[in-house]
């Protein structure tokens, strides 16, 4: 059990060292919001991710069936791109939240505008459904896990991803300390450059 724990854990730990769209979104939210806001948007993350562990875990033909359609990627990743330059444009043309009034936006629909922005950015990127579905081709059903070995591993490496996303918003809210509007203005730039950038690599890669 412990071995299994260790190896998703290792994954995870390579995982969390990637900057993507998730690392900017997860700084950015907890920078503006604070830890709370940031957390949901981590919450959207680890669904999406929960829900693509399922799928590959118990359907895995059909995805691969899915996955195997000439236009899959292309879609996929057009949507996506789409969808990782709103949040960037949305972050470029909008202001910053003012500090003294950042622990009181974040109700009702913010919270779920938090949630689905983790849950989309992480939904429609291409590199996470192929990532889940080599996981699952390429280690538990080519060294034959059972299904407590494989809730194991995969446990190991979505609660490695869920403590290192935290600890990526505890850093930004304890930067919001140390951070006047201007820099929350640049924050916010960098970060929807950033998104807009992605989105438009993930297009020139599908097409």
């Amino acid at each position: 059990m412990l071995h299994l724990i260790f190896d998703g854990f290792k994954v995870g730990m390579i995982l969390c060292f990637l900057l993507g769209p998730i690392f900017f979104a997860l700084i950015q939210a907890g920078a503006e919001h604070g830890f709370r806001a940031g957390t949901m948007v981590g919450l959207g993350i680890w669904v999406s991710d929960f829900l693509f562990i399922s799928c590959v875990y118990f359907g895995v033909s059909h995805v691969t069936r899915i996955i195997a359609w000439e236009h899959f990627t292309l879609t996929l990743g057009i949507v996506g791109s789409i969808i990782l330059a709103i949040f960037g444009l949305s972050s470029l043309f909008s202001k910053p939240v003012v500090p003294d009034q950042q622990e009181m936006l974040p109700k009702g629909k913010d919270w779920l505008s938090f949630w689905l922005k983790g849950f989309l950015i992480n939904t429609i990127n291409p590199f996470t459904v192929f990532f889940w579905i080599g996981i699952m081709t390429t280690v538990v059903l080519e060294e034959h896990f059972n299904d407590t070995e494989a809730s194991w591993y995969f446990g190991g490496i979505l609660g490695t991803i869920i403590l290192t996303d935290l600890c990526k918003v505890a850093f930004a809210k304890y930067l919001r300390g140390h951070l006047r509007i201007h820099h929350l203005l640049w924050l916010r730039r960098i970060s929807g450059i950033a998104l807009i950038i992605f989105g438009v690599a993930l297009l020139v890669r599908v097409l």
